[in-house]
């Protein structure tokens, strides 16, 4: 028998192996005076009881009284921990001998939603109670809201709907889930300088003799229903609504009729369309018209 030449393995793997066991790892290191917890963490969230995350509780008991707002919220979700639900899906199924249908393969998704208006909306729960109710048979999976975020922007979702079908849901809008999931502080558009300054020029660049004002506050879709047990029927509070978010203010002169009424609008739209600020920070536009009397 002829003896094949020895093979000789790559530099890195065989320091690896060579360190194992003995008294050095594989980048030469001793391992003496090195010392590994016991009770070291391997989960994030390993000590959780499914409870809600005590500031986000906070931040929407302060929405329900009145005292608190949408942007404090989003803000109370950056180090919170919410359950998104992962759901078994079929992806592929044969038919037996006898005429009945078994599972080949089966995956785990995400589960999304569809709103009212089309979009795409990813859940997310609060406590794990919730998400019990909402969908029995989903798997929980724990993750910081931030991560929850960023994978609703992965599955092209525009919305993330916390606690849906409980008697608080909360809806975070693209903006706002665009920057929990980068992780910045959010401004709602309603209280936004570099929007407000973004109408204000798109008024100078309308130049319209008969439009000689414009506003941006909050829009009615902001406001979201809550059910209560004080108020079983339910209740608007000021946050967590689907839309209009933004409602911008036309004051107009007496003199425009309805075509020159829509070529303003159409060159209003088109101008905040093409500007990025307008475009990222503002998730939908309620408009407005005031008359003023010359």
């Amino acid at each position: 028998m002829t003896e094949q030449p020895k093979k000789h393995l790559p530099g890195h793997i065989a320091a690896a192996l060579a360190g194992a066991g003995g008294t050095t790892d594989s980048a030469g290191q001793p391992w003496a005076g090195r010392d590994l917890p016991a009770q070291e963490k391997y989960h994030n969230f390993d000590a959780d009881d499914g409870a809600m995350d005590a500031a986000f509780a906070a931040a929407i008991a302060q929405l329900a009284s009145g005292d608190g707002t949408e942007a404090a919220v989003v803000a109370s979700l950056a180090q919170a921990r919410v359950f998104i639900p992962i759901v078994a899906q079929l992806a592929e199924s044969t038919v037996g001998e006898n005429g009945l249908v078994s599972d080949k393969e089966s995956d785990m998704a995400l589960v999304t939603l569809q709103g009212p208006d089309g979009r795409r909306a990813l859940p997310a729960f609060t406590h794990a109670d919730a998400l019990a109710k909402w969908h029995p048979e989903a798997r929980p999976v724990a993750v910081y809201a931030a991560r929850a975020a960023l994978s609703a922007v992965a599955e092209e979702a525009q919305l993330m709907v916390l606690d849906p079908g409980s008697q608080r849901p909360f809806v975070v809008r693209r903006p706002a889930m665009w920057a929990l999931a980068q992780q910045q502080d959010w401004l709602p558009s309603y209280g936004n300088p570099a929007v407000a300054q973004v109408l204000e020029r798109s008024l100078a660049n309308l130049g319209h003799p008969l439009v000689v004002g414009i506003s941006a506050s909050a829009g009615q879709g902001i406001e979201s229903q809550w059910d209560t047990d004080i108020e079983p029927s339910g209740r608007l509070v000021s946050g967590g609504g689907t839309g209009p978010e933004l409602c911008v203010t036309l004051t107009l002169l007496p003199g425009l009729d309805q075509s020159a009424l829509n070529g303003v609008i159409t060159h209003l739209q088109e101008y905040w369309a093409r500007d990025d600020v307008f475009a990222q920070g503002v998730d939908s536009v309620q408009l407005r018209l005031r008359h003023q009397q010359t």
